[in-house]
């Protein structure tokens, strides 16, 4: 059986833009999360282009909503250098709100350094509107 050839750079970086889904590699920097890379899903996703948005934290997808009990989850998984998968409420380029499946990844040095999370984030606005959607009409039936 003939083995497989190594992935090139050039057809890994066409493998991680194919995908829908938004793929950001962030390196931390005291408090704050740098994005240093960005896939195209990622701005398919949110309307945002790698040049607007590299290098710089990656809250500003939460605008002034950061009232939100997953980023403590989040901020809390980064501290320790763990994996996590949470929802938020980002709002892409335009302003419009879009619900976040973000799961993060911590990636680690040869030295077991802690160097970089990977994000995958998954639109996953249809399915959170149809909850709330049930939430409410189970709402108005106990109204009744």
């Amino acid at each position: 059986m003939k083995r497989p050839s190594m992935i090139s750079p050039a057809l890994l970086e066409r493998i991680v833009d194919a995908s829908e889904d938004g793929i950001v590699v962030a390196e931390q920097e005291g408090d704050e999360n740098i994005l240093i890379y960005v896939n195209r899903g990622f701005e398919r996703l949110t309307g945002y282009h790698a040049d607007e948005i590299l290098y710089r934290d990656c809250r500003f997808l939460q605008n002034d909503d950061r009232d939100q009990p997953a980023l403590a989850c989040i901020r809390e998984a980064l501290t320790e250098g763990r994996a996590c998968r949470e929802v938020l409420r980002n709002y892409r380029k335009d302003g419009s709100l879009f619900y976040n499946e973000l799961s993060i990844t911590p990636v680690y040095d040869d030295a077991d350094q802690l160097t970089y999370f990977i994000g995958v984030q998954k639109d996953v606005t249809q399915r959170i509107e149809a909850q709330q959607e049930v939430e409410r009409l189970k709402a108005r039936q106990g109204d009744i």
